[in-house]
């Protein structure tokens, strides 16, 4: 099979570790591969981001569900290319049960590639994705507010709905 990434990793990205396989294309159809597990703090991390730049490595699968993969996303944006794959799709195949077996299946399936990733939106949009989330949950987290003590004021035979149209307003 032809070789696109000629020095890509694969990367299985779980809650308290990830391990990291970084292939090597050389000459003749060889391939030399290099395993490695990391922690998820920021140093350990960041380690790990120093050590596919010393590999130079240019493209990086990402298997991930949830939010473990975008602290990852973000520390190797710019870095490298990041090819995020949908992690229920990899587990379809059998036999692949350890992390080291994972992150090596999925650095041979981006080698020549056969990965597709996921859309991954600009930083940019990711942000205001966030924030506006967040605005979300705190309105509708106030709302609740008002409606408890609402409930607590007409508990205690305090009819201020009846007086006023807005109970918390101006």
């Amino acid at each position: 099979m032809e070789v696109l990434y000629p020095c890509c990793c694969g990367w299985d990205v779980h809650k308290n570790s990830s391990t990291a396989c970084v292939l090597w294309a050389e000459a003749k159809g060889a391939v030399r591969k290099q395993k490695r597990r990391f922690g998820t703090f920021t140093p350990e991390r960041l380690s790990l981001a120093d050590w596919l730049h010393a590999c130079g490595v240019t493209h990086v699968a990402l298997a991930s569900t949830g939010v473990y993969g975008k602290p990852v996303g973000n520390m190797l944006e710019g870095q490298c290319e990041i090819v995020l794959v949908n992690a229920p799709h990899l587990q379809a195949v059998p036999g692949r049960k350890t992390d080291q077996k994972d992150s090596e299946w999925i650095a041979d399936l981006l080698q020549p590639g056969l990965l597709r990733g996921s859309f991954v939106p600009p930083r940019g949009t990711r942000e205001l994705g966030d924030l506006t989330r967040y605005r979300v949950s705190l309105t509708e987290e106030g709302n609740r507010m008002a409606n408890r003590n609402q409930k607590v004021l007409e508990d205690a035979n305090i009819k201020l709905a009846w007086v006023a149209t807005e109970a918390w307003g101006a």
